[in-house]
């Protein structure tokens, strides 16, 4: 099934978003948006620009849904740092074994801003 067009009535109220697939993670997004994404390997202040985008809604209410991506869509977003996420502790424990193994992880991320959804 190629893209398809639907104009809806109730999405003529809604500014337009996409959900964009990142890094196995499936995002929606607006415009301006701030998200918190696997690292990338991009330096701050730099643009990326992600083409897996499933679906977009325009400003008019116009939805396009991909088969299964949405031709000649992308999302422009701007990176402003990477960090790293909550450390998370592991633990694993014997009963009467006298048995413990704990280890940490933490999961590093960058930060963007969304700056334009093509369509």
């Amino acid at each position: 099934m190629p893209s398809s067009f639907f104009t809806l009535p109730a999405l003529s109220r809604i500014s337009m978003f996409a959900v964009v697939s990142i890094g196995g993670f499936q995002e929606m997004v607006k415009e301006g948006d701030m998200l918190n994404i696997p690292l990338q390997d991009a330096e701050e202040n730099k643009t990326l620009t992600f083409g897996d985008v499933l679906m977009v809604v325009s400003d008019g209410g116009e939805l396009s849904l991909g088969a299964p991506f949405v031709k000649d869509a992308s999302v422009e977003v701007k990176v402003i740092k990477h960090g790293k996420g909550d450390k998370i502790r592991v633990v694993k424990f014997r009963h009467r074994k006298r048995y413990t193994r704990v280890k940490g992880h933490t999961q590093r991320h960058t930060s963007v801003q969304v700056t334009k959804i093509k369509i």
